[in-house]
């Protein structure tokens, strides 16, 4: 159905988009808000008073609960906690503290096993999600109704509470559903969606050419506040900036998905006339980090247990730099224990919040920092993990831009892969982007910057 109503948002006249959009976001919402959501909104906001021991307690708990469902009905689980020595038993009176014991789980596992081992055998009905595939290739997560209303719960007190917002006021989203053909230059470059009372902007034609009729869109359908990726959110805000448009005021703008540098923000702020709130979690969400309004970020404890190590394993201690191990605790039909996310962020030296609330304080998110594409018409755009979702043998992919037209994706394949994968992906770009030349050059490994870290879009040019 979801492959269906894109196709129908994509390519239909207005009218009919506006049909598929509305009943999708009407299942979408109904889905996300329904169920448990608001009694897990009640007890989410009950644990913000948490003391740390209460904390420590229920994290324990909930760990205790999800390594013994993982032994039991996981078979990625049982055969690797098995073969490291792990009982039942000691999982029963497992501590925090030993979580380092644990196998870790790589990306590359849960790619091969996410639609199989790495589901439980006992899990509820549900649906898959892409991820945005910003470390090569999207990864499917499942999630089940419940699942998907516990974390709508989660993103409900800690974003957009804690932003002075919330689910049932108007929003606007710069994200990455297709709502018009990506290659097309025909406005208009947003869709009301009046279930979910949500104007959807696209995040692939902003640019020059066609700032005006985003600003039409804002003053058409009026929005309380903004959310998306920080750099389609930035550009947009820069581009009203340079050509004098002024948008609306808003409540405030939600950012994710990107690092959010200091002049970005000032931007934003200058240009929404209100202050910007940063987040990141991921769709694995097994951890959420968001921002409070004292300006620091925190970590929710009941989203998962975040590690945080440096090279050779040992933990970052207050004001390192190291890489980001999460377990999350909710998701219980596809558990990611000790699961290697790809980011890396640096502990806050001072761990007292201005907000009382006893959650562990981030200084810096080093999510990574794509190169911006640049179109023919001088569209600005991040995102191109649709290129490489459901493309078998495709381990991992980076796309490289060397002209306006000219691009070389980089592909690390396993055997079996194609030329009719090959036309699939060329297909996807220059529906994205025009008629491009496109070469592929097929690689052992995909190369990384000097600290290690992988980047899925590099740009060559100004």
């Amino acid at each position: 159905m979801k492959k269906l109503i894109n196709k129908i948002v994509q390519y239909s006249p207005t009218f009919i988009k506006s049909f598929g959009i509305n009943a999708y976001g009407y299942y979408w919402k109904k889905r996300r808000f329904g169920g448990v959501f608001k009694k897990e909104l009640t007890e989410v906001k009950v644990r913000e008073h948490f003391t740390e021991e209460q904390w420590r307690l229920y994290q324990t708990a909930q760990l205790r609960r999800l390594l013994i469902h993982a032994f039991q009905t996981v078979i990625f689980y049982q055969e690797k906690y098995k073969e490291a020595g792990f009982s039942l038993k000691d999982f029963e009176n497992f501590e925090l503290d030993q979580i380092s014991r644990l196998p870790i789980l790589e990306k590359d596992d849960l790619r091969r096993f996410g639609t199989s081992n790495l589901l439980s055998t006992k899990r509820e009905r549900g649906i898959f999600l892409n991820s945005s595939g910003s470390t090569g290739t999207p990864v499917k997560i499942y999630f089940s109704k419940r699942f998907h209303q516990q974390w709508s719960a989660l993103y409900e007190a800690r974003v957009r509470n804690w932003a002075g917002v919330n689910y049932k006021q108007s929003r606007g989203m710069i994200g990455g559903r297709r709502i018009v053909p990506l290659a097309n230059t025909k406005h208009p470059f947003y869709l009301r969606n009046r279930a979910e009372n949500q104007t959807y902007f696209s995040a692939y034609h902003i640019g020059p050419k066609t700032i005006n009729n985003y600003l039409e869109g804002m003053l058409k359908y009026p929005i309380d506040y903004l959310v998306g990726y920080a750099t389609s959110i930035y550009i947009l805000a820069d581009l009203f900036d340079q050509y004098k448009l002024y948008p609306p005021p808003l409540k405030a703008v939600l950012t994710s998905s990107e690092k959010l540098t200091s002049n970005m923000r000032v931007c934003i702020e200058k240009v929404f006339q209100c202050k910007v709130f940063d987040a990141y979690s991921g769709v694995e969400a097994c951890g959420l980090i968001s921002e409070n309004n004292q300006g620091e970020l925190l970590f929710s404890p009941d989203s998962g247990i975040m590690e945080v190590i440096k090279n050779g394993g040992t933990p970052a201690q207050i004001g390192e730099i190291g890489e980001v191990i999460a377990t999350g605790l909710l998701n219980f039909d596809q558990p990611l224990i000790r699961y290697r996310i790809g980011d890396e962020v640096i502990f806050s030296a001072s761990q007292i919040s201005k907000s009382e609330m006893n959650f562990p304080i981030i200084q810096e998110i080093e999510g990574r920092i794509e190169d911006v594409i640049i179109g023919v018409d001088g569209r600005k755009m991040v995102r191109f993990h649709s290129l490489f979702t459901d493309i078998p043998y495709l381990q991992m992919a980076q796309i490289e831009q060397f002209s306006r037209t000219e691009f070389v994706i980089n592909l690390k394949v396993e055997q079996g892969f194609s030329s009719a994968q090959e036309t699939i992906i060329k297909e996807r770009l220059e529906s994205q982007l025009g008629k491009s030349s496109l070469k592929f050059n097929f690689v052992d490994e995909i190369q990384r910057n000097e600290n290690g870290k992988f980047k899925a879009v590099i740009s060559n040019i100004k």
